[in-house]
This record gives structure tokens, C-alpha cells and sequence, in this order.
């Protein structure tokens, strides 16, 4: 396919540069492309509050897949219009196996209304403003979209294994970069199914999309859509999945990517 119908793009490590921030290239080029009849869709591992900063700069439809799928959020009217959350039940045996398994481990959730942490979780990266604090049961009072599990006392690595070996297929754990974070969505719940539905829901095909990424949880919308980039600073499991690989995030190689659609 010469032109696509839709551009589906990862932010941080992929649209967004290093420190995080929306170079102004990037910003011309998604508005060019949606002239020319190509928008761009952004589809993210972030959480809904943490996409009104870019709500200037979003095309298109105006909407985000955010959560790693997990929800659909207007950033036009800063509400979540769609979720898929966990099954309470299922969640909280997920959580009673990995404190028995991880001693020391802590959890946070993400909700359409927000986020819910443990006393004693703490994550460098998180903006303290406006959480739920409290006991699993208070913080998932409302559905979750979005599982996360810390234990800095180990490895990042075999953190993330052992929670992989506890969990099994009752989660779908996604990896967006976020070293020694664990963030768990319900079965089939992924970049690529949000993506599929709301494709569907607009009557896009999968051939008629391309899609940008950088990390392994970028892989289930990799596979799906019709052709596959990667940035040069993606992961090498990405790398070795795609059609095209971009110039890096820091490069603007998904503006350049944008610019050669117009």
C-alpha cells in the first residue's frame, strides 16, 4: 500500500524524544499528514491523566488507545469513553499469588477515574497529585484497567520473570520500558486489541494501517496492522519484527515517516 488510511504510533521511545517532549517537527508533520488524509492515532502504554499534555497535538480522531489497550480516551473532552478492566475476582488471586511468591512487593492500579496505590508503593517516574492511597480493596473500588507491581529489592529482570511465572495467562504483562515495573492488563487485552476494535468500529482495515513502535509491548499491534516500523532505538525484538526501520525517536523518525505521506 502507497499511502495508509491511519498512522498508529507508540509516544515515549517512539513519537516522543528522550526527555519527553513533542518536537515541533513532529507536531507539523501529524498535522500535514491529517490534511493530506492520513491521521495519526496514539497508542500508548500511558495512562489516561497522563495524556493531556498532549492534547494539542493529537489529530484525527482526537482519541488515544491508552493503557496498553486498556482504555479509550478523548483527549478533546479529557474523558475515558471505553475500557476493559480485570475481572476483581481474578485480580485479587493474581495479587495473593505474587505476595506469596515476592515478598516485598507492592501494587498500584489505573482506573478510568485514576490511580490507586499501596502506602508503600513508590515509583520515581509517577506524579504524586491526586492518587487513591490505600489498601487494595479501596484503590480498585472502581474497575482496573491496568495492574502495576514493583519489588525494587529485586532485579529488574528477574522480576519481571518471576512475575511472569507466577501470573501466567491470567494477565497479559507488557513491557514498555519501564525498568522494574511489572503492568498487567486482563487477558487479551493489548495495543492490538484496542487498535483492531476501534478500527473496526471505524471501518479500517488492518491491511489499511501502519504502525510505530519500540518496545516489546508494542509487538501485538506490530503484528497486526499492514506494515510494521520500528525507530532505530527500539527494542531487538522489535527490530527483528519490522517492515521499516525509522530513523530514532530522537531523529523525528516517525515525522519523517509522516512527512513522506503528504
Amino acid at each position: 500500500m502507497a499511502v495508509p488510511r491511519l498512522v498508529a504510533t507508540d509516544l515515549d521511545g517512539t513519537l516522543l524524544r528522550t526527555d519527553g517532549s513533542l518536537s515541533d517537527r513532529t507536531r507539523r508533520a501529524i498535522v500535514a499528514a491529517e490534511a493530506a488524509g492520513v491521521p495519526t492515532l496514539f497508542v500508548t502504554a500511558r495512562p489516561p491523566r497522563w495524556l493531556d499534555e498532549l492534547a494539542d497535538a493529537v489529530g484525527g480522531p482526537g482519541i488515544a488507545i491508552c493503557g496498553n489497550g486498556a482504555f479509550v480516551y478523548d483527549l478533546v473532552e479529557r474523558q475515558v469513553t471505553a475500557s476493559h478492566g480485570h475481572d476483581p475476582e481474578v485480580m485479587a488471586e493474581v495479587v495473593s499469588d505474587l505476595r506469596e511468591a515476592v515478598p516485598g512487593v507492592t501494587f498500584a492500579v489505573e482506573r478510568a477515574d485514576g490511580m490507586g496505590r499501596e502506602h508503600a508503593y513508590a515509583y520515581a517516574q509517577e506524579h504524586n497529585a491526586g492518587h487513591t492511597v490505600g489498601d487494595l480493596a479501596e484503590i480498585a473500588a472502581t474497575p482496573v484497567g491496568k495492574l502495576l507491581a514493583r519489588c525494587p529489592q529485586l532485579d529488574p529482570d528477574e522480576f519481571l520473570r518471576l512475575v511472569q511465572s507466577v501470573v501466567g495467562s491470567r494477565v497479559e504483562l507488557g513491557y514498555s520500558g519501564a525498568i522494574g515495573l511489572a503492568e498487567m492488563t486482563a487477558p487479551g487485552v493489548t495495543k492490538a486489541s484496542g487498535l483492531a476494535t476501534w478500527c473496526e468500529q471505524q471501518g479500517i482495515a488492518a491491511a489499511e494501517v501502519w504502525a510505530c513502535g519500540d518496545m516489546p509491548n508494542d509487538l501485538p499491534m506490530l503484528r497486526w496492522v499492514g506494515r510494521a516500523h520500528a525507530v532505530a532505538n527500539a527494542h531487538p525484538d522489535v527490530l527483528a519484527v519490522a517492515d521499516v526501520v525509522l530513523a530514532s525517536n530522537d531523529d523525528d523518525g516517525v515525522a519523517a515517516l509522516l512527512e513522506s505521506l503528504v
